[in-house]
Order: structure tokens, then sequence, then C-alpha cells
């Protein structure tokens, strides 16, 4: 009985030196035991943030287009034209999950094309490269580049235009992507929040004027100090959801046909040459309602979404 005994008890604390190796302990000499380790790795990775590139385009329609390419049938009598700018601001990113919550993608790092202050995130999307007729120069930008907590998304939302406390600010004591002067709004000092030209289109005998489409903010008072003491009775800027969409797999593009659409760009009938945000400028109309913008013919549009931003026709996700 006493040999069972000794027998017994040796088990019992084999069975206790087990537990204690399975939970973490430490080896006779002092180091961690591996299962430690391999929980750690396991935490670390679990907690790393999760890389995201989002890639943007130009397409009309299906049709991939860039600086150089000849585009026909635009606008409603079909005119030809090319490009002349493509350049716009993305701000504040967020993936979206599948229950609808969402989280922040947080910029990489600013440089030229990024920069993020006080919570908010602005990236500069330049897709003209200084080549076939476009202006500007060779350095483009096609991406928005960050990291979100490791997860599951399955859409994304974000902002076509600068956040209110860094869009009324002093482009030449600005740090980029907001100094350019290319981009400057000039009611009250702020932002172009995107800048697509169209040059000379032609139809049927005809050739106008070139088509720009400057989006921005107007009706905006207050000191341009870059604080939101500044207020605009029209913000225009335009919110964006994607319900699905996968980064790794897919691209966000802006549509010039959605653009244009209803739109004859070879005639100006009112305000300036094309859109430039004008609250009653006939061509406007059709390039607010593609943003998902508010906006009526006389005067009383609001600038503001409308809707989630589902309802957005200017952008579109594509491969």
């Amino acid at each position: 009985m006493k040999t069972l005994l000794s027998v017994g008890a040796l088990g019992a604390a084999l069975m206790i030196s087990a537990v204690a190796v399975g939970q973490g302990g430490s080896s006779p000499d002092g180091r961690t035991a591996p299962s430690t380790h391999v929980a750690a790795t396991a935490r670390a990775h679990a907690s790393a943030p999760q890389p995201v590139t989002v890639r943007f385009t130009a397409t009309q329609g299906t049709r991939p287009i860039r600086c150089g390419t000849t585009l026909t049938g635009v606008g409603t009598t079909k005119a030809t034209t090319r490009l002349l700018d493509m350049r716009f601001y993305i701000s504040n990113v967020r993936l979206v999950r599948k229950n609808g919550s969402s989280v922040k993608l947080r910029l990489s790092h600013d440089d030229r094309w990024n920069l993020s202050r006080g919570g908010q995130s602005v990236t500069l999307v330049d897709l003209e490269n200084g080549t076939g007729g476009c202006t500007g120069d060779a350095r483009t930008n096609a991406v928005v580049r960050g990291s979100v907590p490791k997860g599951v998304y399955t859409g994304i939302t974000y902002t076509l235009g600068v956040p209110l406390a860094l869009n009324h600010t002093d482009p030449t004591r600005t740090p980029a992507p907001l100094n350019l002067i290319a981009m400057g709004w000039s009611w009250q000092a702020g932002r172009k929040f995107a800048k697509v030209e169209l040059a000379k289109p032609r139809s049927r005998g005809v050739t106008g004027p070139d088509f720009f489409v400057h989006l921005g903010s107007t009706g905006c008072e207050g000191v341009p100090n870059g604080s939101n003491a500044m207020t605009c009775s029209a913000p225009n800027r335009a919110k964006v959801l994607f319900r699905s969409f996968s980064p790794d797999r897919q691209r966000i593009a802006l549509d010039i046909t959605a653009m244009t659409a209803g739109i004859d760009v070879t005639r100006n009938r009112g305000g300036a040459a094309g859109c430039m945000s004008g609250p009653t400028d006939p061509e406007c109309g059709p390039v607010f309602r593609a943003a998902g913008i508010d906006w009526s013919p006389d005067g009383r549009g609001t600038g503001r979404v409308v809707g989630d931003g589902t309802s957005q026709r200017l952008f579109r996700v594509v491969r």
C-alpha cells in the first residue's frame, strides 16, 4: 500500500508539472516555456495592423482612360474630347464590416500626397501625368495607403473633398498635399475638391470651350485661418459608400460618362464654362446629381449629401 501511494503521488506531480508548462510556466533554467512564446506570437499577430491599399483609376463607362486617350461619345451630343486634368481629394477613408460598422483607415505617413491632422486625413489622387495634352507633371498618385485593425471587411466609405478644418488654410503655409496652387479655390481660400477638365469638346461641327468640373465649397464666410470658424452655405462634399468592395481585387474609378450624363459639353448655357460649383449653373445639376449632392436650379440646393452615399454614380467599382 505504501508503494502504491508513492506512485500516485509521482503521477500527480507529473500532471501538475505538465499543466504548469502548458500555461506558460518556466523551465528549470528559468527560460519561458515554448508554449508562452507561441501564445505571445499569436497575440502579436492578431493585434498587428492590417495594411490596406485602395487603388483609384479613371474610366469612360467601362473603358479605362488616361492622358492622351481620345474620348468619344461624351455627353448628350456624343462629343469628342480628351483629358486636360484629373485630380481629386479623398478624405477620411473607412473600411466597412458586414454588420455595417466601420473603422478608420490610418494613413501610412505624411508626404506629398497624404496628410493627417487633428483626427482628419486627406489624400490627393492625381491621375494626370503631364503627357498627351494634360496639365501638371509626370508625378502621379493613384492610391490611398494605410492600415486598419486586423479583421474582415466587406466595403468602403470615404468623402470626396477636404475636411472643413483643413480646407480653409493658406496654401503657401500648409503642408502637402494642400499646398498646390493648381488645386486652390478662389473663394475664402478653400480647395478644389475635384478638378476634372476636358479639352474643347467638339460635335456636329461645333467646338466648345474647355469643359471644367471644379467641385468645391461655396457661400463661405469667416476668417480662413484653418479653424472651424468658417461656414459654407454649400459644403459640396460628396460621400461615397460601397457596401461590397475588396481592395485586394478591385479598384475605384471616377467615371467620365456618369459625370457628363445629361450635359451638352460643347455649349455653355450659363455661368462658368462647365461646372465650377455655381448654385444656379445649368451644367452643375447633372454633375451634382452624379456626385449625390443636393442641388437646385433656383439656387436653393443645400450642397449636402443626399442619402448615405450609395446613390452617387460618379465613382464605381471596377476590376
